[in-house]
């Protein structure tokens, strides 16, 4: 019934995540900046809310490790060394390797790639690499963003481990406010510098050609830490 405990908690529960999304889409678009402090009540006004939901999102951003709480302060916009930035591609390699050995060791995926569901699985994780490559090539750095979370998530769904997916999920996504923060500082067009690999997984993963896949897997990992590297030395 409107109105009830329960569906009032479900509207909360809502309104903080899309409170949390919000943020951390300001995060990874640079537009909160490294450090950049900030309230609750500051948060509410600027989305016209209650302090509630908003707390809860930032505690929740807070415990994924994009913010930071300042006692009786308010928050802040966690800052990402170069060495946080090397622990997370190692982190990620290890996870992400692991699984594209599982492939290798004959995991169902590959057993499963001619029937309907997953082959539109696939299909559908391809698109999303096919934007994330065009994206790439302009050099917009925001969209890509977005289409390399959805190109990996869904890829990462399909080994049919949710746990594993939210885990490598949160872990890219603090791997791109890391390469973003550095990014943002760079100066001129990002076009040819940003990987634009995506297709080429998935279709090595279509094709059961899973030591291309890794290939490029290490490519992928390979190419940010390079970039990061540089761009953390001028």
């Amino acid at each position: 019934m409107p109105g009830s405990s329960g569906n009032g908690a479900v509207t909360r529960s809502t309104l903080r995540q899309q409170i949390a999304d919000a943020l951390r889409d300001e995060v990874l678009a640079g537009r909160l900046q490294p450090g950049q402090e900030f309230t609750v009540k500051e948060i509410a006004e600027q989305y016209g809310v209650s302090a509630t939901p908003v707390r809860e999102a930032l505690v929740d951003l807070s415990a994924q490790g994009l913010l930071e709480a300042d006692q009786h302060r308010g928050f802040h916009v966690h800052e990402y060394s170069l060495a946080d930035f090397r622990g997370m591609i190692e982190a990620r390699s290890l996870v992400t390797d692991g699984m594209f050995q599982s492939l290798e060791a004959g995991h169902r995926i590959l057993q499963e790639l001619d029937e309907p569901r997953t082959a539109a699985a696939v299909a559908g994780v391809r698109r999303r690499g096919e934007e994330a490559q065009r994206a790439a090539a302009a050099g917009d750095l925001t969209v890509l963003i977005g289409y390399d979370l959805r190109f990996w998530r869904e890829l990462s769904v399909l080994f049919g481990n949710p746990y594993l997916a939210d885990f490598l999920h949160r872990l890219r996504v603090q791997t791109w406010v890391c390469t973003v923060q550095h990014l943002r500082r760079a100066t001129g067009d990002l076009r040819g510098s940003l990987w634009s690999g995506h297709t080429e997984i998935a279709d090595a993963l279509y094709e059961r050609d899973t030591k291309t896949a890794r290939e490029l897997l290490t490519a992928y990992n390979g190419h940010y830490l390079t970039l990061i590297e540089s761009l953390a030395s001028d």
